[in-house]
């Protein structure tokens, strides 16, 4: 068993592929820019630096897999399914860790960072391995064969999991292979990549997490979780606040955040980031006063752009009451 955990060098080139690669189904049902996003590639820098197969900064030195993430804790209790990349045979499986939802420490016990997880045989030296699956959802059963509809199980936060989400990694005769770019690389970004994925994957280096509004600025755990959003807002609550979360922020984007409401603009607020981080949340609002509490509907809309260029944009809506 702890074999099937044990972590597999990285090269800076991925294993030379043969004839007959792979052809790799998406496997979380799920719509990427909407309700999932990727959060982290395959590292292909060799040294202490990290970088992805573009060039850039979505991964982290020595990751081996790609993090297929969903925007909350809350999201992935709702259940959200796992299946294969592709046909093949279950070897080893594990249930039975506990998942870590709500929480702000991430402990998991020894041997067991990839958490509840299912290994598959592909053949011809290929296998795909599937980590932080939820406790109890895992349905399949060692040497059962699975084809691309086989329910594996749901996303999870079991094992070493900060967010909720599927690590996914990909190997050719124990060699961790990206399935982004499944040649031999010279230097990322090159422009001849050769992806595995049936249906084209975008690449997305940032965008919008979720979005909502609160009574005050939230507590950034509370916004991971998917427990900051206040529908109703109170008008004697003291403070109106607009709030949204990206991922793979980079130092000196920019990011607007608008209210409008039936008074008209409410704030309108711009702020330069001070550093990369992968994970990153903002918020604008007013204190409520007799002035400026105007009972109604609003709307807020978050803005990225960098160098000029709006990187990604994502919207909420709330009612505030009368005080």
């Amino acid at each position: 068993m702890r074999a099937l955990w044990a972590a597999t060098l990285i090269t800076c080139a991925a294993t030379p592929v043969a004839a007959r690669d792979p052809i790799l189904s998406f496997p979380v049902a799920c719509t990427l820019g909407q309700d999932c996003f990727i959060q982290n590639h395959v590292d292909v820098d060799p040294s202490a630096g990290a970088a992805d197969f573009s060039c850039g900064a979505l991964t982290y030195d020595g990751h081996q897999g790609t993090d297929i993430a969903l925007t909350s804790d809350m999201a992935a209790l709702a259940g959200i399914d796992v299946t294969p990349v592709a046909p093949g045979i279950v070897r080893r499986l594990r249930d039975g860790v506990e998942d870590q939802f709500f929480t702000t420490t991430f402990d998991h016990p020894d041997e067991q960072e990839c958490g509840n997880g299912v290994l598959i045989d592909h053949g011809g030296g290929w296998e795909s391995q599937y980590c932080h699956l939820r406790k109890g959802s895992i349905t399949v059963d060692i040497g059962q064969r699975v084809g691309l509809q086989t329910l594996l199980g749901q996303i999870g936060m079991s094992g070493h999991s900060e967010f909720p989400h599927l690590h996914v990694a990909l190997r050719k005769d124990g060699q961790v292979v990206d399935p982004f770019n499944a040649d031999p690389l010279t230097y990322c970004g090159d422009t001849d990549a050769n992806p595995l994925w049936a249906d084209k994957v975008p690449y997305r280096a940032s965008g919008f997490v979720n979005a909502g509004f609160s009574d005050r600025i939230p507590d950034f755990d509370a916004v991971k979780w998917g427990k900051a959003h206040i529908a109703t807002v109170g008008g004697d609550g003291g403070a109106f606040v607009f709030w949204a979360q990206i991922f793979g922020a980079q130092a000196d984007d920019l990011m607007q955040l608008v209210i409008h409401g039936p008074n008209g603009v409410f704030i309108d607020h711009e702020e330069v980031l001070d550093k990369t981080q992968a994970r990153a949340m903002r918020a604008a609002g007013r204190r409520l006063t007799g002035e400026n509490t105007f009972p109604g509907a609003y709307h807020g809309e978050a803005t990225l752009t960098r160098d000029g260029v709006v990187i990604d944009r994502i919207s909420a809506t709330a009612t505030l009451t009368a005080p």
